[in-house]
């Protein structure tokens, strides 16, 4: 077994370079091998489906930076998304407005919605178009927890300038987020030619429109009943991309469907604040257990790789720093617990701090990008449970009598070599102790010891 372990721990590098090499290789190698029978003639097709996050704009930047690269005449986008995070939306927008081909974004498929951050993208957009049964608008920005605005500090937020609240009840900072947002998609209507007065109702008021009044009110471009008909009655629009002024010509293309690779669906995996909460409690836990016991590194091993791919997750998201701080901290107190038992003080401590942090842990009102409470409830169980049982083991071992040193000798008998009343010798497992009693002894007697005061025991007749 200790070959075995020796080679493993030799070899696991090697190992693991060799997987990080061939993850990078193949979608690499088929990228090359799909850039090669690409043409002018070819849309490329990509999909927002669901909350807007890193690994929507990861996939959108770099699949849109690709389509450019390699040719595409055009690229469209479908959507149905009931919002997503600032800073994610700001991202593909970016990624829009610079791209050197045009890009349509579509509400489809029937039901759909562009909700939120879907209406500004839809906006940036050099084609908006919605399918039939489709939604767009309710654009307000809603902030919770500590302010996430850029350049803003977190001394700021404490001043009367942003505490203090006008005759709507709005602070001074809820204001600055409704203004840079209204701002925003004005400014975004504006260049795109569409009707500024309803977006900026759209964040606002939360103004919503269907697909045929957004047409009639030029909010979008197009209805289309599906892709083909989108191509048909996209053929021959003009649009400006990228500074100069393009006609369409979208009839008899081809439509080439691009669905996430592996890279967009470990950041939507490693993005799940659920999942972060497990991959920090997992890596605090291996990597207690990897000091406590050391070995063979395995445990150490897994607890920092699960601690290196949650602090991955978390820089992606908006967080609550409050709230990743009462966390580390309840993290702490629950560890204590296990090495300095407290009778419960701190593991209980450290549960209630667990518990408020991860509730305030992601800065966004989207439910998708928050802990979830049943998670919260089952990891607290999971820790109240280990909790429980380290107090019953230190209680347990607090009853146990002892096994070694002179403190063992209490409970045993032995026998007086001496007659005495007061102090004499005794022998113990075959060893001579200097005693005291309370009851005169002869030579011969069997003694039981009651307690050990420093070398000496006090013995009595047994």
């Amino acid at each position: 077994m200790k070959t075995v372990a020796i080679l493993s721990n030799k070899f696991m590098p090697l190992f693991l370079f060799i997987l990080a090499v061939i993850l990078l290789v193949i979608p690499t190698a088929a990228k090359l091998q799909q850039g090669s029978s690409v043409s002018s003639d070819m849309i490329r097709v990509f999909s927002i489906d669901g909350a807007i996050g890193p690994a929507t704009s990861d996939y959108l930047q770099r699949g849109l930076a690709e389509a450019s690269e390699e040719g595409i005449y055009m690229a469209i986008i479908t959507m149905d998304t009931p919002g997503g995070l600032d800073l994610a939306m700001r991202d593909i927008i970016q990624a829009i407005l610079e791209s050197e081909i045009p890009v349509a974004t579509y509400v489809y498929p029937q039901g759909s919605r562009a909700a939120s951050a879907g209406t500004y993208i839809l906006y940036a957009s050099h084609v908006a178009a919605m399918a039939p049964a489709t939604n767009l608008g309710a654009a307000t920005p809603v902030q919770i927890g500590l302010p996430s605005m850029p350049g803003q500090t977190p001394e700021e937020s404490d001043t009367p300038e942003f505490s203090q609240s006008d005759e709507t009840g709005s602070t001074a900072m809820e204001r600055k987020i409704m203004n840079d947002a209204t701002a925003y998609i004005k400014g975004l209507a504006e260049l795109r030619g569409r009707n500024a007065e309803w977006a900026v109702s759209a964040v606002t008021d939360a103004a919503t429109l269907p697909g045929s009044e957004a047409l009639a009110m030029n909010v979008i471009d197009i209805v289309a009943e599906d892709l083909d008909d989108l191509l048909l009655q996209m053929d021959g629009l003009e649009v400006m991309v990228d500074g100069r002024l393009m006609v369409l010509a979208t009839a008899g293309k081809v439509l080439q469907i691009d669905s996430p690779d592996w890279r967009s669906q470990f950041l939507k995996v490693i993005t799940d604040p659920n999942l972060i909460l497990i991959l920090g409690m997992l890596g605090a836990y291996g990597l207690i257990i990897e000091f406590y016991n050391p070995g063979f590194g395995f445990a150490g091993v897994t607890g920092a790789i699960c601690l290196f791919l949650a602090a991955y997750g978390l820089q992606l998201l908006p967080i609550n720093y409050a709230g990743l701080g009462l966390i580390i901290f309840g993290l702490i107190l629950i560890i204590a617990e296990a090495f300095i038992p407290s009778f419960g003080i701190l593991g209980i401590g450290g549960i209630t701090s667990f518990v408020i942090g991860s509730i305030i842990l992601v800065d966004t009102e989207l439910g998708v990008y928050r802990v979830s409470l049943p998670m919260i409830s089952a990891v607290i169980t999971a820790a109240a449970l280990l909790l429980i049982m380290t107090m019953r083991i230190f209680v347990r071992v607090r009853r146990q009598a002892p096994v070694s040193g002179i403190q063992m000798f209490v409970g045993q008998t032995g026998e007086s070599i001496d007659n005495f009343t007061d102090s004499g010798m005794v022998k113990v497992e075959g060893e001579l102790w200097q005693a005291v009693t309370d009851t005169p002894l002869q030579k011969g007697d069997k003694v039981k010891i009651k307690a050990v005061n420093g070398l000496e025991l006090v013995v009595t007749k047994a």
